[in-house]
């Protein structure tokens, strides 16, 4: 009985003496989202994208669903929109639909937007407002920090942006809020790319609004912050990238008139049709090797 009480006392005093850090990862492998809730996406205009078709919001929904988890959204993005407009239509757009879930994201336009932006001290008291009238009105909150401006982080832009992540982060923990680091998901995707890739648009199509791959970078680190698993989420990874039609590649062929009038009496078909389904073939052929 003795050597069972010493043994209990080590076990309890290792348990309570894990670090918060330990702690956490602990709690982020328990799911967070119940079956039947509903999340409401506050956002700019890369939440309203978002809204669509393989958009973050859809794919956080879909990441959900195909777990047995029914989810539901409500679509609050607007383009251009800055943390102050976000305060103002929150009851209209997020309290007043009752979700149980919001999501949060908001920095790139008080930045992006230079004079007409909204300095850090405004910001800081307006996210604070939302989180706090969310959560008196029994909403859970998700806080995400803001992507990048441009996808190179030693930009002015981003190193402005970097003091209201941070601010995030904080009011996160201050709050009892899940986090979903989306700046920090974002740089390491980045950098982990081959040293031969494109620069300036692998994770958004200008910049700042996510493409494809940028959507399920935003949704990964959205279901992740609710808990679900890495293994979760690799089969939800090849799932969407399996999807047809995700991803167009747009090309240029420059030729002079007279090469195109050529062609056109040769074809029996409009030139752009006939180069269409040239290229479907051979792109056909290179996947099979």
């Amino acid at each position: 009985m003795k050597s069972f009480i010493v043994g209990l006392t080590l076990v309890l005093g290792f348990t309570f003496s894990l670090p918060l850090d330990a702690k956490d990862t602990a709690s982020q492998h328990k799911n967070q989202f119940l079956s039947g809730q509903t999340i409401a996406f506050l956002g700019d205009s890369i939440t309203e994208a978002g809204a669509h078709p393989g958009g973050y919001c859809q794919l956080v929904l879909d990441g959900l669903n195909t777990q047995g988890l029914k989810a539901t959204g409500v679509m609050a993005g607007i383009s251009g929109h800055k943390s102050n407009q976000m305060l103002a239509r929150l009851e209209k757009d997020v309290l007043s639909k009752k979700p149980d879930w919001m999501t949060l994201s908001c920095g790139v336009n008080d930045v992006w937007h230079g004079k007409n932006g909204v300095i850090l001290k405004d910001y800081k008291k307006n996210i604070t407002t939302i989180v706090e009238k969310a959560q008196a009105a029994g909403i859970k909150v998700m806080i995400l920090t803001s992507t990048m401006i441009s996808e190179d982080q030693k930009a002015s832009l981003n190193q402005q942006l970097l003091p209201y992540n941070a601010f995030l982060i904080n009011l996160a923990k201050e709050k009892g809020c899940l986090l979903a680091d989306l700046n920090a998901d974002m740089q390491k995707t980045l950098k982990g790319l081959p040293k031969g890739a494109p620069k300036g648009t692998q994770l958004t199509g200008d910049g700042v609004h996510m493409n494809a791959y940028g959507n399920i970078m935003m949704a990964t680190g959205i279901l992740k912050a609710f808990g679900v698993s890495d293994a979760k989420l690799a089969e939800l990874d090849k799932r969407w990238k399996d999807v047809p039609g995700r991803h167009t590649i747009r090309m240029n062929i420059s030729m002079s008139l007279t090469e195109y009038e050529q062609l056109q009496r040769q074809c029996d078909k409009p030139v752009r049709e006939v180069f269409q389904k040239y290229l479907e073939e051979k792109k056909a052929v290179l996947l099979q090797k």
